[in-house]
């Protein structure tokens, strides 16, 4: 005998929770309830069956805390002094993470986390490892929940590119074609070059004299050292002057010395890092361009590559180095992957190329 499926439903808001009420729930079965204070809605939960229902870190009346877990439900209690939601039901945005940075970058949620996460990994604590867990797990989901309705085009390079450098304009310019062709753009999330990639997504509907004043207000505060205030300042005011749609980024407080930027409307920011790159890089189907990067890149490259190595046709999305010079010479990761891909499915779907224009050309 098939037993009917139970409809999931989200509910991360008291809101939310009302409207449901109100139409007329008298079951809570499928539910999963994220950080939302119940307190005040004791006699509504007491006239709904419990049994089936999931509650994340709610605030919860005695009464209804015990009716739910009798009644068959589950109750995730909320971890007490942390300095984030382990159950958040949603994305991060730049104005959460720096919120409180007319203070300094210290006073902030991005920097208060990062200390939280390296003072409980010097310790090996358990409830940390829980609590970090916990958090993640929100995280992708609420990642799973943004559209794809367009494809996802993966931008990875390195941190240290300078704002005001061509190598940073060339990065605008390709997040900016990127989002204009309707791509969505999905970076790591850091400075340098995921910050310019995710600049120029925000850009994308934006003339080039904008891009210039844009980038003439971030390039007199070229980088996040030695201060992270200013950087994250730099950003914030060109955001507010030239408002728009950034695309996705994924960091993690496992680098946390790499601050956020600030460009990215949906930023889901991870405690593991490689959880946060295995998202990363499948999320990216519509193809990864590699711009010059280090270790971290690299990584990336060969990351993506394995799946691709052992995967059919059918599996194979473009993978594009650009700067010819930096993935044969300074960094020879091309001719390995040429060895790789001889005589694979794979060598259709790798590219090495110079320009920006010939990588959007190969993902378009």
């Amino acid at each position: 005998m098939t037993l009917p499926s139970i409809p999931h439903v989200d509910i991360e808001s008291l809101q939310h929770f009302d409207r449901i009420v109100a139409a007329g729930a008298t079951s809570m079965a499928g539910w999963r309830v994220q950080s939302v204070d119940l307190t005040g809605r004791t006699a509504e939960l007491l006239g709904l069956s419990p049994m089936g229902a999931l509650f994340l870190g709610c605030e919860l009346e005695e009464k209804s805390d015990a009716w739910i877990r009798d009644g068959g439900g589950l109750v995730f209690p909320a971890i007490p002094s942390l300095p984030f939601d382990a159950y958040r039901g949603t994305l991060y945005d730049a104005e959460e993470l720096y919120a409180g940075l007319e203070d300094g970058y210290d006073a902030t949620p991005d920097a208060r986390i990062y200390a939280w996460s390296r003072q409980h990994d010097e310790k090996g604590d358990t409830s940390r490892t829980l609590a970090a867990a916990l958090h993640d797990h929100s995280i992708a989901d609420a990642l799973h929940e943004l559209p794809t309705d367009q494809p996802w085009i993966g931008v990875m390079g390195g941190h240290g590119v300078a704002r005001g450098s061509t190598s940073y304009r060339s990065a605008v310019m390709l997040g900016r074609s990127l989002a204009q062709t309707g791509r969505t753009v999905v970076t790591g999330g850091g400075p340098g070059a995921m910050e310019a990639a995710n600049l120029g997504a925000s850009l994308s509907g934006y003339d080039e004299s904008a891009v210039d004043t844009a980038l003439a207000t971030l390039a007199a505060v070229p980088s996040f050292k030695p201060s992270v205030a200013e950087w994250a300042a730099a950003g914030l005011r060109v955001r507010r002057d030239f408002p728009g749609a950034g695309g996705v980024s994924i960091p993690t407080w496992f680098y946390g010395h790499e601050p956020p930027n600030v460009f990215a409307s949906s930023i889901a920011k991870y405690f593991s890092n490689a959880q946060r790159e295995d998202v990363l890089l499948s999320r990216a189907k519509g193809g990864i361009v590699y711009l010059p990067g280090a270790a971290g890149t690299v990584q990336e490259v060969f990351q993506a590559v394995t799946p691709s190595y052992y995967g059919d046709p059918a599996t194979q999305i473009p993978l594009i180095l650009v700067g010819v010079e930096h993935w044969t010479v300074k960094l020879p990761v091309w001719p390995l992957l040429q060895s790789l891909a001889a005589d694979r499915p794979m060598a259709r779907s790798v590219h090495l190329v110079d320009t920006i224009d010939e990588a959007i050309a190969l993902v378009s």
